[in-house]
């Protein structure tokens, strides 16, 4: 990971409802969530910088508790996996995977080819019940951009080197001693 600069929140904000406007009309629309995550990580101690990330920064990435959208496996339990271990559980659920999951196999299959956009990152679990049983609590850690991140790994897509942008709250310097 490449830290470009240090950033205020509003910019931040900003950055986040150009992408992701709340009001979005589609059905399986959860911008909304995504921005209350946003102001809960805004209380993460250490500023927001922006960043760029590889496809091994992204592949560490910890997601929290994640149904699916209401689908009929989860694909995240509550403990958290990674894109890279939420990427293989796809890849090796196959068909029947997508199949018990449509709401989430068609964000999925959306995204794709979508164009990249700034994910957004904490180095330690916002303050919600779905990050409460995170077995990590300190690296790279989801806040937006969980389906964009598998979407774009399940393509091959995402980049080797420190390319696609994202904003990070938190002491970056936390981050020399976690990962692999």
């Amino acid at each position: 990971m490449e830290i470009v600069t240090a950033v205020a929140y509003p910019e931040v904000h900003d950055a986040f409802l150009r992408d992701h406007p709340v009001g979005r009309a589609h059905e399986a629309n959860s911008n909304m969530y995504g921005e209350e995550n946003l102001d809960r990580a805004d209380r993460i101690p250490g500023g927001w910088w922006r960043v760029r990330l590889s496809r091994a920064d992204v592949l560490g990435v910890v997601l929290p508790w994640h149904l699916s959208e209401g689908g009929a496996l989860e694909l995240v339990p509550r403990s958290g996996l990674t894109v890279g271990q939420a990427a293989d559980r796809i890849r090796s659920g196959g068909a029947a995977w997508a199949t018990a999951n449509p709401v989430c196999a068609a964000k999925l299959r959306l995204l794709r080819w979508a164009p990249f956009t700034p994910l957004f990152l904490g180095t330690e679990p916002v303050d919600h019940p779905d990050y409460a049983d995170l077995e990590v609590r300190a690296g790279l850690i989801h806040i937006d951009g969980l389906h964009r991140m598998l979407s774009w790994e399940l393509a091959g897509r995402l980049p080797s080197r420190a390319g696609l942008d994202g904003y990070l709250v938190g002491d970056p310097g936390v981050l020399a001693g976690v990962g692999p």
